[in-house]
């Protein structure tokens, strides 16, 4: 009998969960790609004409400084409740107050299925009546510039004198498909190691001193793995797959690659190593056991690392929100994800970004908010409200300022941040996604083997890629 995986993503500072009812992208990355993909394959019949955009000029746009009536702007926004009440008051309503001839109407837009670019922003791209502006997952930024689905946003960087330096790297990267910028980052994420202290200690372990390779790793989870008189798990090491340990994750701490040259290598050596490594605890610990263990987890609601009956995870720095407001029976740590021996240790980052439909009938004036929220002055306001916990800007300067460094568990996921890989820019990085999913799931329940596994994802990616292609 198959076992599904247990996903808890991320993302895109992945916020679905967390910010909502809270933003646990799980599986957020799940991108309906081929709903999508017949979405945008429309959108350039719908957005072909009028599509020159110069920094300052734009059909159907007025200067919202000295132009007489107010220019009202459309920006559709994911979150509701507090959430949005909290956005309002502390960044838009000061943008109205410097900019009073613009006045931003906020519309809360359910993000739809399991990912978080709204199909309805999609459909109303195609139908050539957009906002104006809308928060969007970056992760997606590639695929939906591919198909001309959002506006050139590099005249107006370039007037206003942004620069890539001003961001974390990876995430200038995601915000840039074919030397054009279609965004502005806009937070971020990342991912690290968290250990239970306790459990080391009980099982003879050295609780300040985490394993900083796989080997070490594999050995620690080894002895706190205890199952009781049933032959139920009581404790668990690691479960892999769980939470942020996603094929993603793991072929990265191996040192593997999902580009290269210009190519796509879903099937690189070190990514095929990383996965034959989580099929072999599904093996050896036994993928039915482990599913009971997890499933018995899912019960209580909560994380399973909350329990206190798990070992080693990877997650997100947003997990120290929760962690900082529950009274856990157990002392915890946090350090960066072991790595292959030889491989540095590593991490990867999600979030947001703010972007400018194609089409929206107020360009210039969308991209005086898109610019005052996500450069420094929105991303200061937002990051000083009051319950920003452990948040983390897209700006290193903005953090300094902040002095987040100075907590010390977020201090190792800042360390982080300088050298954060990002998922591939690309028409089919939704596609490549999902597809590492599916095999995932397929190799740790015994049906294929990793190589071939990968080798099919590298076949189907290329055949996706070529079909993007003009």
């Amino acid at each position: 009998m198959g076992v599904s995986i247990q996903i808890h993503v991320k993302g895109g500072t992945e916020m679905n969960e967390e910010r909502g009812a809270k933003r646990r992208i799980g599986p957020r990355w799940l991108v309906p790609a081929v709903a999508a993909a017949v979405l945008l394959s429309t959108v350039m019949a719908g957005c072909s004409k009028g599509s020159e955009t110069t920094a300052g000029t734009k059909e159907g746009g007025n200067s919202g400084e000295g132009s007489g009536s107010p220019v009202t702007i459309d920006f559709w926004f994911p979150w509701g409740g507090d959430y949005q009440k909290d956005f309002k008051a502390n960044v838009v309503d000061p943008f109205e107050k410097k900019y009073p001839n613009i006045k931003v109407k906020m519309t809360f837009v359910e993000t739809t299925g399991s990912t978080q670019a709204s199909d309805k922003l999609l459909t109303a791209i195609a139908g050539g009546n957009p906002p104006d502006a809308a928060l969007f997952d970056r992760f997606l930024i590639g695929q939906w510039a591919a198909k001309g689905s959002l506006e050139d946003l590099t005249p107006f960087v370039k007037a206003d004198g942004i620069q890539e330096s001003d961001y974390y790297p990876g995430l200038w990267a995601e915000a840039v498909y074919k030397g054009k910028v279609y965004c502005l980052p806009w937070g971020t994420d990342n991912r690290a190691m968290y250990y239970n202290k306790t459990l080391m200690k009980e099982a003879g372990l050295d609780p300040n001193a985490p394993p900083k390779t796989i080997e070490e790793l594999d050995a620690a989870a080894a002895k706190i793995f205890k199952k009781g008189g049933n032959g139920k798990y009581e404790t668990i090491g690691l479960i892999p797959w769980m939470n942020q340990g996603y094929l993603y994750t793991h072929a990265w701490n191996f040192g593997g690659k999902w580009e290269a040259n210009g190519q796509l290598t879903p099937n690189d050596p070190q990514n095929v190593k990383a996965l034959e490594w989580m099929a072999g605890y599904a093996k050896k610990y036994d993928i039915a056991n482990l599913q009971s263990f997890s499933d018995s987890m899912g019960q209580t609601g909560m994380n399973p690392f909350w329990t206190g009956k798990v070992g080693f995870v990877f997650d997100g720095n947003w997990i120290l929100n929760d962690l900082a407001k529950y009274k856990l029976n157990f002392e915890w740590g946090v350090a960066p994800m072991p790595s292959a021996a030889g491989q540095p240790q590593v991490t990867w980052a999600g979030g947001w970004s703010y972007v400018i439909p194609k089409g929206a009938k107020h360009v210039k004036e969308a991209w005086e908010f898109v610019k005052f929220v996500a450069h420094k002055e929105g991303t200061l306001l937002w990051a000083k409200r009051t319950n920003a916990g452990n948040d983390i800007t897209a700006m290193p300067a903005v953090n300094e300022e902040l002095k987040l460094a100075e907590k010390p568990a977020l201090k190792v996921f800042l360390d982080l941040m300088p050298k954060a890989y990002t998922r591939p820019v690309t028409p089919v990085g939704g596609y490549m996604w999902n597809e590492a999913i599916r095999v995932q799931d397929l190799a740790i329940n015994g049906k294929g083997e990793p190589k071939a596994l990968l080798d099919e994802v590298k076949k189907n990616v290329d055949a996706e890629l070529a079909k993007s292609q003009p």
